[in-house]
Order: C-alpha cells, then structure tokens, then sequence
C-alpha cells in the first residue's frame, strides 16, 4: 500500500507559517534578554501607554493571571514601570521605561527582517496581493458567527 501525500490545509499552512515566524521572533528576543511574550506586551503598551494590566491582557488575548506574571518579570527587567491610577486605588497603570522603549524600536527593525526573509523572492505587487488576501480571511473570520457545515445546507 502507497501512502499518499497529504495535501496542505489553510489551517496547517498558516499555522506551520506562523510558527516558522514566531521561532524566528524567539530566537531573536532570547539574544536581547526578553521573550517574545514580554515583546508583544512592550508593542501593545507602546501603542498606548498606561494602559491598566486587564486591559492589556484583553488586548493580548491572554489570562490577566498570566499576564500579571509576565508584567512582574518585565518590571524586575527594567522593562516597564506600574503606576498608581489615579482615578481607581486598586489599579496600576503601564508604562515603559527607555530601556523598553529602544527595544520596541529594535524590534520593529528585526520584525521587518523576518518580515523580509519570509517574503523573499515576492514581487511588491506579490507582496501587497498577499496581504491584502490574508486581510480579506482575517476579516471572513472575524466578525461573524460560525456556522456549521450542516447548518449552511440547510439554506
């Protein structure tokens, strides 16, 4: 008995693809001292500094449990600074502290590298056409209601 190739899935391509990146982003951020959980939280807050720790745990789509580890680690780093809210007791505020701030710059440019190799050998035209697909699924997926196969026969 042969055994056959199996053929590639858009759930396996893009999270083999996916996962190809984020090892690339890993490699990178264990070489600066960080990790790529504390660079995506560095990213988000550089967006929009003094965030409270749910709302940026929203924004991460992570447990604010998990999130609290990993703020407390990024804080003992030297990475980000809590502050006192003033309008609530109880929440703290986040806020990077310059060390943070040049690394977020870093990391945009070693974004762009691995953004570059991935893409090596795309025309722009390939490129733009690319994203512009991944943006048109992202959007499918996002703001509508799964319906089950079953369910869409029945229309």
């Amino acid at each position: 008995m042969t055994s056959q190739p199996i053929p590639l899935s858009l759930g396996s391509l893009l999270g083999e693809t996916t996962r190809l990146m984020w090892r690339r982003f890993d490699q990178h951020a264990r070489a600066a001292g960080s990790t790529r959980a504390q660079w995506f939280a560095m990213f988000k807050i550089s967006q929009g500094e003094g965030l409270k720790q749910a709302e940026l745990a929203e924004l991460l789509e992570i447990e604010p449990i998990t999130l609290t580890r990993t703020i407390d680690r990024m804080v003992e780093g030297g990475w980000v600074e809590r502050r006192a809210d003033p309008g609530d007791r109880r929440a703290r505020l986040l806020f990077l502290t310059d060390k943070a701030r040049d690394a977020v710059a870093e990391m945009r440019l070693i974004a762009n590298a691995i953004y570059d190799e991935a893409l090596a050998g795309f025309s722009p035209v390939e490129r733009e056409m690319l994203l512009a697909l991944l943006m048109r699924v992202r959007g499918n997926l996002s703001n509508t209601v799964p319906v089950s196969p079953a369910e869409e026969g029945k229309k």
